[in-house]
């Protein structure tokens, strides 16, 4: 039935091309309405609880698009009046950005900061440096007494050698545009730094707006590997059906798959262009063997026509590459288990694009290699097939020789070893500040500066839930949270905490003169409901609701962490959730959590859940694929090998160089598992295909690593030189990317040109040289080892 359907597009080229083409253009103009940017909404799994409580509470106790600017310079302090006009001027500007939460906007220049004082004349409550600046130096040294006097200033918004502070604002989440943001942010950079200032920026939204900024280059990093793409399979190839075609295959199934995200209404984003580029090395890899055995059977004169080649080659070609693309796709599609959106539509995206390959990158090279008329002369005299043939009888003689069992040996120990290694693999970000930018980057530089200034970075908040109105005016209740925050703080992860029992203390000693033996909550809720009143009093609507509910049904407690590492929100985690189990609310219950450091909790508690049940089910894709295809157990098993042994190599390069599997990492490795094995399909069905032709094993296997062994070579020779272009990109995540990449397209193509030809020399599987050929040939062989 499959040569038959083989024949009929081959006898019918012109139709079946004609209707490629018209899909081809149908999938373009989709394309066109793409849009390329980043929605954090999709980056988060939205039924998780985590995410539920940020999603309720993130307009009242901030949410996960909180953005902090610091203010700092670089000699004397931040009290001087220039500096301080700065500053304001800073505020007013950040105020001003699209999407900016106008209540949200906390610094030494706003409404939210503020000093109460009393004496004899009555309570007084007025900003610290709003809506005038100070005019002298005695009013200067009056806001240094003020700031000093304010624990929940000294410290949390002006650092404890007062020289820098804190302008903190909150984006609404439908409105923020993380381009529109970085453009805005960045003039503001522009405008007020100075060579005695330094104006660092940290929040997701500034970390976007630089993969934004980035993504021209990314753009330019992309040509270029195009260009090296086409380089290098010219030099190899040196015709030119053999580097256009593989290309056409490539640009023809990206075109459909980018059609397919405007037809289903997805966005892509831009940190997804390494997972393009590995689909469209599937795409290369496929046609150039398709190329490669057209070429073939021309020279070899097996076929008068390039009508007839291309037919034999696709019949010869086409189990192995349905196989591949199966089982890639299945292994993108389970990515789609992971409740996170932006998986979910990678993964859609990703298993259509693979599947459209089955068209694009198999059945499309070989109707456009018809219309060529083969190797009838070289576009160029390097000729580097000799090199490669040696490399390729270098394979067959390790295989065939008694040099298999040290290879087989070898694969075994370095399985081990690397297996055991690659449980030091860490859920979510393994260091300090992002991941997806480098180390050095101007942002996690911003990063480290700040959290050595102030309290952390990064926030987490927990809500106290109350049973009813009120009850956060409970002495019991205050009492509970005040040691939850003393607990927290003890942690080395966190730096500093925040919530309601901070400010009620604080006016209690202020309307008792300052003494500090009244540094306490009240006795009773009525006296905590006036000291609470007494903090509002003159100030604007919604200062309050930064701690707790107008009603007092719940309050927060902001804990402010030194950074957002996967170990990190672990600990904290469970520290909170250790605390609210052994001290459970007399009058409510803990929620858990909330603002950046919750919501990338709750993401990393869904990879390590969906981590493991992804990889599982990818191997049984793959099991059930090759079982079905060779109708036999021992195929499944047999091609675990190349599988597992790329996989925890690959582990074991991210836990050793600290790459956490996190949302960015997830959807290539899942596709890697495909990756693993593809060419090992290729060479063990060309040694299936000749034994079953010539029943001589070793010839086997020198035929098939010849023939589908040197598109093998080709592939990887070609992909792993024009993804190294991708070690220069800005953006640490895609050079990280392009990194796992090629060891995963190098230790495949080693296993398929090594591995896998010994294990079939040594065990001799039957699905591979035939169940009565397999005892007549492994007892030969004993025979004559001894």
């Amino acid at each position: 039935m499959i040569n038959k359907f083989l024949d009929w597009c081959c006898s019918n080229r012109k139709v079946v091309l004609a209707a490629l083409m018209l899909v081809t253009v149908a999938m373009g103009f989709f394309a066109t309405r793409v849009e390329i940017k980043t929605v954090f909404a999709d980056l988060l799994p939205q039924d998780h609880p985590f995410v539920k409580v940020n999603d309720e509470f993130k307009q009242s106790y901030g949410g996960s698009n909180i953005v902090s600017v610091m203010v700092e310079v670089k000699k004397g302090n931040i009290l001087n009046i220039p500096t301080l006009a700065k500053i304001k001027k800073i505020t007013e500007e950040v105020a001003l950005i699209p999407g900016a939460d106008p209540f949200q906007v906390t610094s030494l220049a706003s409404k939210k900061l503020k000093e109460i004082t009393a004496s004899t004349q009555g309570i007084k409550t007025r900003p610290l440096m709003f809506p005038n600046l100070p005019h002298n130096a005695e009013e200067v040294a009056d806001l240094r007494r003020a700031i000093a006097n304010n624990p929940l200033v000294y410290g949390a918004y002006v650092s404890r050698d007062f020289k820098a502070t804190l302008i903190t604002v909150d984006f609404y989440d439908h409105l923020l545009d993380y381009r529109v943001f970085f453009d805005n942010m960045s003039k503001i950079i522009k405008d007020n730094q100075s060579p005695d200032i330094n104006i660092r920026v940290v929040g997701q939204p500034m970390l976007y707006g630089w993969v934004s900024h980035y993504f021209a280059e990314t753009e330019h990093l992309f040509l270029g590997t195009i260009l090296g793409l086409f380089l290098i399979l010219f030099l190899i190839a040196r015709t030119w059906h053999g580097t256009l075609i593989p290309l056409l295959a490539a640009g023809t199934s990206a075109v459909w798959a980018i059609g397919f995200a405007g037809f289903m209404g997805y966005n892509l984003d831009p940190l997804v262009v390494v997972v393009a580029f590995l689909i469209s090395a599937l795409a290369i890899s496929n046609s150039i063997q398709i190329i490669q055995r057209f070429d073939h059977n021309i020279d070899a004169g097996h076929e008068s026509t390039t009508l007839a080649a291309s037919r034999a080659a696709l019949q010869k070609l086409f189990r192995p590459a349905m196989l591949a693309v199966v089982a890639d796709a299945g292994c993108m599609l389970v990515v789609a288990m992971t409740p996170i959106p932006v998986l979910q539509k990678i993964a859609f995206i990703g298993g259509f694009w693979v599947l459209s390959l089955a068209v694009c990158a198999v059945i499309l090279p070989g109707i456009a290699a018809t219309w060529t008329k083969g190797v009838t002369k070289f576009a160029h005299p390097f000729n580097l097939k000799p090199v490669l043939h040696f490399i390729l009888g270098g394979c067959v003689k390790a295989a065939t020789s008694r040099g298999r069992y040290a290879i087989i040996g070898i694969s075994a120990t370095i399985l081990i070893v690397s297996g055991l290694y690659a449980t030091n693999l860490k859920i979510g970000d393994a260091n300090p500040g992002s991941p997806i930018l480098r180390a050095n980057s101007e942002y996690n530089i911003d990063a480290k500066e700040l959290s050595a200034k102030f309290q952390g970075a990064d926030r987490l908040f927990v809500v106290v839930d109350g049973e009813k109105g009120d009850a956060i005016k409970q002495p019991d209740m205050l009492a509970n949270m005040e040691n939850f925050q003393r607990y927290m703080e003890a942690q080395p992860e966190v730096g500093g905490s925040l919530s309601i029992a901070d400010v009620l203390p604080a006016v209690n000693r202020t309307l008792h003169e300052g003494n500090p033996h009244y540094l306490a909550l009240g006795a009773d809720p009525g006296t905590n409901g006036e000291l609470a009143y007494l903090f509002i009093s003159g100030s604007d609507p919604g200062d309050l609701q930064r701690y707790v509910a107008p009603d007092f049904s719940n309050a927060s407690v902001t804990l402010f962490l030194r950074d957002h590492q996967g170990d990190t929100l672990r600990n904290v985690i469970a520290r909170i959730e250790e605390y609210t189990a052994e001290h459970p609310l007399p009058h409510g219950r803990y929620l858990l959590a909330g603002g950046l450091g919750g919501v990338l909790a709750a993401v990393n508690d869904v990879i390590l859940a969906g981590q493991i049940e992804a990889i599982a089910f990818a191997l049984l894709v793959l099991v059930l694929v090759a079982s079905i295809t060779y109708r036999s157990l021992a195929a499944g098993t047999f091609f675990m090998v190349p599988v597992v042994l790329s996989n925890t190599l690959t582990f074991s390069y991210m836990a050793y160089y600290g790459i956490g599997m996190n949302i960015n990492t997830l959807p290539v490795v899942a596709l890697g598992i495909g990756l693993g094995v593809d060419y090992s399909f290729y060479v063990v069905d060309a040694i299936r295909e000749e034994m079953h032709k010539h029943g001589n094993l070793e010839q086997a296997i020198s035929h098939a690593l010849n023939s589908a062994g040197m598109g093998v070579l080709t592939t990887v020779l070609t992909l792993v030189v024009s993804v190294s272009l991708w070690s220069m990109s800005s953006l640490r995540l895609q050079s990280e990317m392009a990194a796992l990449i090629a060891i995963w397209l190098t230790i495949s193509a080693v296993a398929a040109l090594f591995l896998m030809p010994a294990l079939v020399y040594v065990f001799r599987p039957a699905f591979i040289v035939g169940r009565g050929r397999a005892q007549r040939e492994y007892t030969a062989a004993a025979v004559g080892t001894v």
